[in-house]
């Protein structure tokens, strides 16, 4: 390799899916991943859910918004994920007063 080569960093792995708690950890979020996987007999597709931990250090997000993760070095014991950007606030349809 020359010098005006550079190595490439490794590619990391992207997911997308929703917050499902944010309130009781600093600067952690928890997202549910949604997948589809094929079953091994029967061919049928189904849907299967992960929950992964990521890093939020600025507190972007919040429950219910759809976020953009990336995999990292593992920060803790269960979180090796970052935040990289959220792509869909989630709005509460709050009463209107009357």
């Amino acid at each position: 390799m020359t010098a005006t080569q550079t190595q490439k960093s490794p590619r990391r792995t992207l997911m997308t899916g929703t917050v499902v708690s944010s309130k009781k950890m600093n600067s952690t979020i928890i997202v549910r991943v949604k997948r589809k996987v094929r079953h091994p007999i029967y061919g049928k597709f189904i849907t299967r859910f992960s929950k992964l931990y990521a890093h939020d250090a600025e507190g972007l997000s919040s429950e219910g918004d759809t976020v953009e993760i990336q995999m990292c070095k593992p920060i803790s014991k269960n979180k090796s994920w970052t935040l990289v950007r959220v792509v869909d606030h989630h709005t509460q349809d709050l009463p209107v007063a009357e």
